[in-house]
């Protein structure tokens, strides 16, 4: 966890900077072959140099960045969890919770689909 301490520190707001802790923390808990990374200011998870996900902060939401291809696959499930979503991110409300069977599956099917990609994007 220590490489996103700084990123964390920076979170102003405590419950924010508590949730995005504790989702970084869950995918270091649950994923533990993933290495997490900061790159572009954003706390990733890479698998043998290929992105898996992504997260970022913004003043309504915590945003999920599994690919287009992860939106794309869960696109019925994420709108079923409650959350809004673009071509590229998921938007978790901060008031609301954070649905992490799903978190798990966007992961999962990540690693799963990236298993012979050479590169760092799809």
């Amino acid at each position: 966890m220590n490489v996103f301490a700084e990123f964390l520190a920076k979170i102003d707001n405590p419950q924010h900077r508590d949730r995005t802790h504790e989702v970084l923390s869950w995918v270091i808990e649950k994923f533990p072959t993933l290495t997490p990374v900061i790159k572009w200011n954003q706390p990733m998870f890479t698998d043998h140099g290929t992105y898996i996900i992504g997260f970022s902060i913004a003043k309504q939401h915590l945003a999920v960045a599994p690919e287009s291809a992860g939106i794309d696959h869960f696109s019925d499930e994420i709108v079923q969890a409650g959350y809004d979503h673009t071509k590229q991110l998921v938007r978790i409300s901060w008031k609301g919770p954070v649905d992490f069977s799903l978190l798990e599956k966007m992961i999962e099917f990540n690693i799963l689909d990236k298993a012979e990609c050479s590169t760092f994007w799809r």
